[in-house]
């Protein structure tokens, strides 16, 4: 698992990539299906002694989106995974305008799944802003830690970044997500709100440490694909910046 850099690009000279598209569209894709499907579910598991441990079942997947994050900053830079980022973004707006508008539509006479549909896709304003919120959040500072470890640490470590940048990340995700979701709710009793805040935190992070090899493995490819090797030593880090500076 070698960390020794390919090949220096100049990230002012506009250019293609092989697979930055596909890149980009996996990470849109895990990062819906995780929020459509994982975000509103806790689970548990017992421990030994017989300890019951809860968690977020999204957190089995979600955190996928993070490593291709760390997998876009490293390989093609900050500004081309800003970019990615605000694609999410804007894939997750349009998932929660049309689970909106579909549950809010009247059912046909005959069919019973409307109660069904409404409690799982039928998220209130608060579930569907602080998953906004938390997403742009925490990608952001993923992606901005792992750059600026990456020019600290001049390309070599990079397992040092992932795991860093996840826990910074991941931990800002999971912070601002539940508390802002289900605070007060019922059924989100505090004991398990912030339960589940810790579970996600350590879980994800613990993911992005087991996958390290297969980090390893997807940015050495991609880095030898796409001849390309960037260090944001000159980017522009504000989330607003447009261009690949």
């Amino acid at each position: 698992m070698s960390d020794e850099p390919v090949k220096t690009a100049d990230q002012s000279a506009p250019r293609r990539f092989k697979h930055y598209d596909r890149i980009m569209a996996a990470f849109v894709t895990i990062l819906l299906l995780s929020n459509l499907i994982g975000a509103s579910k806790p689970s548990y598991v017992i421990l030994p002694g017989g300890m019951e441990w809860s968690f977020g079942a999204g957190v089995l997947f979600f955190p996928v989106s993070y490593i291709i994050g760390d997998v876009l900053t490293e390989v093609y830079g900050y500004a081309r995974a800003r970019r990615v980022i605000w694609t999410g973004f804007a894939a997750l707006l349009f998932m929660a305008f049309m689970a909106w508008a579909v549950v809010s539509l009247p059912a046909a006479d005959g069919w019973d799944g409307q109660e069904a549909y409404e409690k799982v896709f039928g998220n209130t304003w608060r579930i569907v802003a602080a998953s906004m919120i938390a997403f742009w959040a925490g990608e952001f500072a993923n992606s901005y830690v792992l750059a600026k470890m990456k020019v600290w640490t001049k390309g070599k470590a990079l397992w040092t970044r992932t795991i860093g940048s996840t826990v910074v990340g991941q931990g800002l995700d999971s912070l601002i997500f539940y508390p802002l979701a289900f605070y007060g709710l019922a059924g989100w009793p505090p004991e398990l709100l912030w339960q589940v805040v810790i579970s996600q935190w350590l879980i994800k992070t613990a993911w992005e440490a087991i996958l390290t090899p297969f980090t390893y493995l997807a940015v050495n490819w991609l880095k030898r694909e796409e001849g390309v090797e960037i260090f944001d030593t000159d980017t522009n880090f504000s989330p607003f910046a447009a261009g690949d500076r």
